[in-house]
């Protein structure tokens, strides 16, 4: 399975935010993305997981199986809002998008110890610290198995001991012959990871 973004392009309120921009990624291989705000990262990442329309070039998934045709069928896309409503358990979040996303992972309370949220599970999602927020839906990467994880600064929120958990979570991902594409300011913990750096807004 290859991840490739052939001459991508992408806008922003109709506005060119970055444009020939092209990678190829094999199974067990990272790319971190870097730049300064407004250059495009997240817009990038969107791109790719299919939330938002290329303005030019194209992403292919090459080998991804009949389980999944596409990018968009093969991507967990996590982005700075935590997809999660604030009205329900945190059990019953991770429950729906276990049974939405299909080819199940780790049950829900597996996830949840997985990320240090055991027993947790029952309280709203709005009753989470900010940290205890960003870990659940880590956890959203873990209840359903999808080989491609498009992170947009993961970290944020996230302590000390979190972030090295998140990295031995992503490090464990490509080991099993997954990619990894994460938008950061920060490291990550993933030692040989591609580059991509994103230029100044244009």
């Amino acid at each position: 399975m290859r991840l490739i973004a052939e001459n991508l392009g992408g806008e922003r309120g109709g506005e060119t935010v970055f444009s020939n921009i092209g990678f190829a990624l094999e199974k067990g291989e990272a790319l971190i993305v870097t730049g300064p705000n407004g250059a495009g990262k997240s817009t990038l990442l969107r791109v790719v997981a299919g939330l938002l329309p290329a303005a030019r070039g194209k992403v292919l998934l090459d080998g991804g199986s009949e389980a999944f045709p596409t990018v968009a069928s093969a991507s967990h896309y996590l982005g700075h809002l935590n997809a999660m409503k604030t009205a329900l358990s945190v059990e019953e979040d991770l429950g729906f998008w276990r049974a939405f996303q299909g080819e199940p992972g780790l049950n829900v309370e597996e996830a949840l110890e997985t990320v240090a949220l055991g027993g947790l599970g029952h309280l709203p999602f709005g009753y989470l610290s900010t940290g205890q927020r960003r870990r659940a839906s880590i956890a959203r990467l873990l209840v359903s198995r999808r080989p491609v994880w498009l992170l947009d600064e993961p970290t944020a929120g996230l302590d000390k001991a979190s972030e090295e958990r998140l990295a031995r979570l992503m490090r464990g991902h490509l080991q099993d012959g997954g990619i990894v594409v994460a938008a950061t300011h920060l490291p990550l913990g993933l030692e040989g990871a591609k580059a991509l750096r994103m230029g100044q807004v244009l």
